[in-house]
Formats: C-alpha cells, sequence, structure tokens
C-alpha cells in the first residue's frame, strides 16, 4: 500500500480466516485497514442457519467499518467459482441488508446482469424494488453490473442511491476472460458514452479492480492501473477525484485523502 500510494483498504475475508484474525491485522494499522463483513461462502450458498449466525457474530464485533459484496447473480467461473442465485428478496439478502442499515454501510450487491440469462428480468425488478424500498440507503454495483452505458444511465436518473464500481470493465480483464465483463475503453481509454456519463454523473461511480487471486496481482493488475490512470488524466480534475477516491471516502465515510 505505501509503494502504491494507497492510503486505505476496506478489507473483506476468504477461505479459513476467521472475523477475529481480520479484525487483529486491521488493529497493527489504525485508520489503514476497514475490516469488512464477510457474507459469502458455503452457508450463504445452501442457506443454512450457519450463515446467519456467522453474520450476526461479525455484527456485534468491535472494528467493522463496512459490509463486504453480497453475492446475488454470480456466474460459474470455471473450476473456481460456482453459480449462485439469490434474488434481492431472499431472506440471505435482507438479513445483510438489515446489518448495513444498522451500521450505515453501503450495501454492496454483486449481480452479473448480462450472464442472468432468463432470471435477468426479475433480478431487475427486485434490485429497483430494493432501491426504492430504502430511498435513504446507498447501494454499490460491482462490476458496473455487467450493464452498458444506457442501462447504467437509466438507474442513476431512476434512483438516487444507486452507484457503480468500474472493477473487471476494461479491455485488459475482457482480452482474457470468457465472461461479459463491461468494457467501458475505446482502445487506451474511455468511450465517449462512459466518458460523458460518468463526467455528466461524477458522484455515481467508483474505482476498482476486483483482484481476487493471487494471479491477479501482476502484471493483469499493473496493465489496468496504467490504462486507469490515462483515463483519469483525460476527466476533469473535480471528476477524477470523485472517481478515483472521492466518492469512496464520502460513502464509506472516511477521511478524505489531501
Amino acid at each position: 500500500m505505501d509503494q502504491g500510494g494507497v492510503r486505505r483498504t476496506i478489507l473483506a475475508t476468504r477461505g479459513t480466516v476467521t472475523p477475529e484474525e481480520l479484525i487483529s491485522f486491521a488493529s497493527r494499522y489504525p485508520g489503514r485497514i476497514i475490516p469488512a463483513v464477510r457474507s459469502k461462502g458455503g452457508p450463504y450458498e445452501r442457506n443454512e442457519e450457519k450463515y446467519y449466525k456467522k453474520l450476526q457474530k461479525q455484527m456485534r464485533m468491535k472494528g467493522f467499518g463496512a459490509m463486504a459484496e453480497v453475492l446475488m447473480y454470480h456466474a460459474k467461473k470455471g473450476n473456481k467459482a460456482p453459480e449462485i442465485v439469490v434474488y434481492p428478496r431472499d431472506e440471505r439478502v435482507q438479513a445483510a441488508l438489515r446489518g448495513a442499515l444498522e451500521r450505515d454501510w453501503p450495501f454492496v450487491v454483486h449481480i452479473e446482469f448480462a450472464a442472468s440469462g432468463e432470471r435477468r428480468d426479475a433480478f431487475v425488478a427486485q434490485l429497483n424494488e430494493m432501491l426504492v424500498q430504502n430511498p435513504e440507503q446507498p447501494f454499490v454495483m460491482m462490476h458496473m453490473g455487467q450493464l452498458n452505458h444506457s442501462a447504467v444511465r437509466k438507474l442513476i436518473n431512476s434512483h438516487d442511491n444507486i452507484y457503480f464500481i468500474t472493477s473487471r470493465s476494461n479491455p485488459v480483464v475482457a482480452s482474457r476472460s470468457g465472461q461479459p465483463w463491461v468494457n467501458m475503453f475505446d482502445g487506451n481509454l474511455l468511450s465517449a458514452d462512459w466518458r460523458q456519463l460518468i463526467v455528466d454523473r461524477p458522484d455515481r461511480f467508483i474505482l476498482g479492480l476486483d483482484n481476487v487471486w493471487p494471479e491477479d496481482w501482476g502484471q493483469h493488475y499493473l496493465d489496468q492501473v496504467k490504462l486507469w490512470r490515462k483515463a483519469m488524466k483525460e476527466l476533469p480534475p473535480d471528476v477524477a477525484h470523485a472517481l478515483a477516491h472521492g466518492n469512496a471516502e464520502r460513502l464509506w465515510k472516511l477521511a478524505p485523502v489531501q
């Protein structure tokens, strides 16, 4: 983080790392690591009682400052990740949402609309329902929701509480993935449509990359950073500031980077 100029990381666990281990790690770097409550995992996927107990345990612990993404539609990714289908009305989602509302945290939604096939209409309807029912709650879509600029603009115009993370939405990812991720770029710069939307609504977008596996942290990561740095230089300074970190600071109530 120091070498890369990263001031803070909102960090969730994977695998067998416990909430206690995450809190202990974060306590060694006050203000640098913000632990996030985790929902994903086998108990969530199977809708077991263990999921609700683990969620409540984390919510009772001191030290958490965010809610990690909640998987609703996640397409199968080879042998690494299964398909997950959990609609917004599902009690698993609603339990996590209640936790975010209680702590005044943004609710990070993972729905891959382009990959969801015949389920897409149901996910769209239930997402809209959730946005309307909780008008003061920020909802943040991972991976741009796999939506094109027209669909994103429509959601932004319809709802004051929806935001989008740019993760996996660039040609570096698109060139090596069989998934229908959105490509916000035309060559090495943002496409005209995406650039205009970000300039029009700079308060709604958050820069993100989604590094999950070890191979994501090598040249693949550096290539994406290089691409986004170039794109940022083509945006008005206030827009670039909001996209790069200003919106994240505002939504997660973090001290602004000077």
